[in-house]
């Protein structure tokens, strides 16, 4: 039974995977129709991440055979020429992998938000038309109760009241058999209490697994950005350990970017099969709870073609409304003629109405929610969910796992020839003269043995010779010679520690002022002195 439908078309992309092949892991054709519940066709999902594991392998291995000619196949020759080179295709391809995963990060977190937008219009239909069925469920068994119970036990009391009067017992008798009219009209309404049921649990567990998938991509994408950062501040820094982790996090995360494609495409394969037919699915899920022309009533909610529910739900409730129509007869000539010579039976004839009163009430609620048009707008609007923000938000998520897989190719590309240009930096700093002025190393360790060394101040020599009347000025020269050294000097002189009494020693400019005396002392060197402390003033 199908019918041409122009309220829910199925968007493109769910036809282009509903194309994909599905095989078992036999590797044997299998038909695309959606059957959650068949074991082949679970198989052909499963067989769809197994394509991505071999993708994976295939990337994996390739990366292998990158670093092992890396490793074994060092080019000795031409290396200085080919340094400049190998650091520019460095620094550009770390960029590339910085920009792919930023823009992998991107996709990711729109694709997850469209997911996660769609199951929640899903669980929130569902839930919708739970609450319509569980409301229909509740009315019939709130009208079928009162009716067997209560009016029941009213008409028993009134039977007795009324026994020395034939015509108002046949009164009674004839409300009997509406009542009992009504319940059978209500009792061939259908069951809904199977579907109820099922709807809750599907909407719950759907919720469930919802929750849990949205948080765990949320720390996937907030993982691979932390992830790239590092590597590339591990670059600029040319730091080796922080290079090492981010290998070792950069394997890991392209494992689970293969294995979230797996899982992406078999989800979005498996929910394309469904939104291309989802009317047939669901007939063929309800066919022994709720009978198929029911079904289609609810699903299509087409005014156009016959309803042989729609006729049973209109003659059940005419029946209904006509039986209530009569007894609300019946009851007011009873208040009318039966209270006057019968005072107690009032009170239950006043009950019996007001039962009647609130069966109508309920009669009207029951037609509004038996119309097919407030489940079918929750139906329409579940696939909507799913098959436009659903599918379209996994299909962003395989976007982003084949994006972050490249990203992470690339860095993964890039860090071991970093660190091979760490290394040969290395190297080329051990092999510089320790005497070459221009090696960095050598500067280092010449300004550390230059402060630790014990330098001989002129002043302070004369000051113990007790000789100052023949110093001559030695040499400019450079030192590092701590200012501790240079006050102690001053002290020798004068004993007051100032700072313009001290000699700048090994500036390339003289002092700015003098004192007398050490200007004299300055100046009076002789050539004895000069000669044994001549070493201690040259650079």
């Amino acid at each position: 039974m199908s019918s041409a439908r122009v309220d829910y078309i199925a968007p493109w992309w769910t036809y282009w995977l509903h194309q994909f092949p599905h095989v078992n892991l036999r590797f044997q054709p299998l038909d695309h129709t959606f059957k959650p519940q068949d074991e082949n066709y679970q198989q052909s999902l499963i067989f769809l991440g197994c394509v991505a594991a071999a993708g994976l392998g295939v990337n994996l291995l390739c990366l292998a055979i990158y670093l092992s000619c890396l490793c074994c196949c060092r080019k000795d020759e031409e290396e200085e020429e080919s340094k400049k080179s190998n650091s520019c295709c460095v620094t550009w391809a770390a960029v590339a992998a910085g920009l792919i995963c930023c823009v992998a990060v991107g996709v990711g977190f729109y694709g997850n938000s469209e997911t996660n937008d769609g199951v929640y219009q899903l669980t929130y239909s569902l839930y919708n038309a739970n609450h319509t069925l569980a409301g229909v469920d509740s009315l019939v068994t709130g009208t079928v109760g009162g009716m067997q119970s209560g009016l029941n036990e009213h008409l028993s009391r009134l039977g007795e009241i009324f026994a020395a009067r034939g015509d108002f017992v046949q009164t009674l008798q004839f409300m009997q058999q509406m009542s009992e009219n009504i319940i059978k009209q209500l009792l061939g309404l259908p069951d809904w209490e199977k579907a109820k049921v099922d709807l809750a649990a599907i909407a719950d567990q759907t919720a469930y697994v919802e929750y849990y998938r949205w948080l765990t991509y949320l720390l996937i994408l907030i993982l691979d950005l932390v992830i790239c950062l590092a590597a590339c501040l591990g670059l600029a820094k040319q730091s080796r350990w922080l290079l090492t982790t981010m290998m070792v996090c950069g394997v890991l995360t392209l494992i689970l970017s293969w294995a979230s494609l797996g899982a992406d495409v078999a989800t979005a394969v498996g929910t394309s099969d469904f939104c291309v037919a989802p009317d047939k699915f669901l007939m063929n899920q309800t066919k022994d709870a709720i009978s198929s022309d029911i079904v289609h009533y609810y699903l299509y909610c087409s005014q156009t073609l016959p309803n042989p529910f729609q006729q049973f739900v209109l003659q059940s409730l005419t029946v209904f409304q006509r039986s209530l129509t009569t007894m609300q007869i019946q009851i007011q000539g009873l208040l009318q003629f039966a209270v006057p010579l019968f005072p107690t039976a009032e009170r239950d004839l006043l009950s019996i109405q007001h039962l009647l009163n609130n069966s109508e009430a309920s009669l009207h609620q029951l037609t509004a929610l038996l119309d097919c048009r407030g489940l079918n707008k929750d139906y329409l609007d579940a696939l909507i969910g799913v098959c436009y923000d659903g599918v379209e938000g996994l299909l962003y998520l395989c976007l982003f796992s084949l994006l972050a897989a490249c990203a992470f190719s690339v860095m993964l590309c890039a860090i071991p020839r970093a660190w091979r240009q760490i290394a040969n930096r290395d190297r080329d700093y051990d092999d510089i003269d320790d005497g070459d002025p221009f090696n960095p190393q050598s500067r280092r360790v010449t300004s550390h043995h230059s402060q630790q060394g014990n330098m001989h101040s002129f002043c302070s020599y004369s000051s113990s010779m007790g000789s100052q009347t023949s110093l001559h000025p030695p040499t400019q020269a450079v030192t590092n010679a701590p200012l501790s050294e240079y006050m102690n000097q001053s002290a020798l002189f004068g004993g007051n520690p100032r700072y313009e009494n001290v000699p700048l020693i090994g500036r390339g400019s003289p002092p700015p002022s003098y004192s007398p005396t050490m200007r004299a002392t300055y100046l009076s060197m002789t050539e004895d002195q000069i000669r044994h402390f001549g070493e201690d003033f040259r650079a």
